[in-house]
């Protein structure tokens, strides 16, 4: 992708406002402010609607500037120098003399933080003299934005600006790991828990349901395209779109397929994209057929389960 260094000049700009803008990573678009700065970071939870108590990741260049927040330690370092940049945010807990905005963690000694792989991004945040407070850039609850045509329909003059990076090549969430003792994993994500655990070599403990004051976007409601959806549906309702793992040949208008080959980093890819495509088209409801509980599948699943508690 080539790099507009001018667009990143005017994020920079308006970020040194403490101005919130929508930036692009490889998981989802992220709606982005300085982490440092307490207006900052209001106009992030008064933008998405987001509940205060529910904390921000912070996003860094890298481990030297995160230093000067978090203590680290050698599951981080390990972590970090295989699968960083990318797709896994840590929990780490905070110095007492971090700048981070008490906002931002929800007056916790915790913060997650991720290191962004978009070289838009990383150009940007190498830029800046202070990361970014970035949640995924879309309405509280709602389903996370993979493209600035996205963010744009979501919340069209909400955000001063939106750093067009094309489409995100993962497409779902980052995999959260708490590594401050035993590491945990409190969301499935992008990165499959098999990778971390053989690069550790230590049991990985898994609870989605722990530690929710700590961890960002973990509401009950999460994800929804904004209409009921029931999953492991093995056939559809009348008037229901049909959502499927892999294509079929069905030519039916109502029939949507995550991906041409049954694959699931293109499933993963497509899903955000299909489900805001299904509501667009003025279904009321969504069944999703089976979708493969293995790898970027668990991730699939989960996402789909808390849309489903619409």
């Amino acid at each position: 992708m080539k790099i507009n260094f001018s667009n990143i000049k005017k994020a920079k700009k308006l970020l040194n406002k403490s101005e919130c803008v929508a930036i692009p990573t490889e998981t989802v678009y992220g709606l982005a402010g300085n982490a440092y700065s307490n207006l900052a970071c209001q106009k992030i939870f008064r933008i998405k609607k987001r509940p205060r108590n529910n904390p921000l990741i912070v996003h860094y260049y890298g481990y030297k500037d995160l230093k000067k927040d978090c203590y680290i330690n050698q599951d981080f370092i390990k972590l970090y120098k295989k699968f960083c940049p990318g797709p896994l945010t840590f929990i780490l807990d905070l110095k007492k003399d971090s700048k981070i905005s008490k906002v931002a963690t929800n007056n916790k000694n915790t913060l997650a933080v991720r290191f962004p792989k978009h070289l838009i991004t990383r150009n940007l945040l190498k830029d800046l003299n202070f990361p970014l407070a970035a949640p995924s850039a879309n309405q509280s609850s709602k389903v996370s934005s993979v493209s600035s045509s996205d963010v744009e329909r979501d919340f069209g003059r909400g955000i001063k600006y939106i750093l067009d990076g094309g489409k995100s090549s993962i497409g779902v969430e980052s995999t959260i790991i708490d590594v401050r003792k035993k590491p945990k994993v409190l969301r499935l994500g992008a990165l499959d828990i098999s990778s971390i655990r053989d690069l550790l070599k230590k049991k990985i403990s898994f609870n989605i349901n722990q530690n929710k004051n700590l961890l960002p976007g973990q509401s009950r409601i999460h994800y929804s395209p904004g209409i009921p959806l029931r999953v492991n549906a093995k056939i559809k309702r009348k008037d229901e779109a049909f959502l499927l793992f892999k294509k079929r040949k069905i030519d039916k208008p109502n029939y949507f397929f995550l991906s041409k080959q049954g694959n699931l980093s293109e499933a993963a890819r497509n899903l955000y994209g299909t489900l805001r495509r299904i509501k667009d088209y003025k279904y009321k409801s969504i069944a999703v057929g089976k979708i493969p509980n293995k790898g970027l599948g668990k991730t699939i699943n989960d996402r789909l389960l808390r849309a489903s508690k619409f």
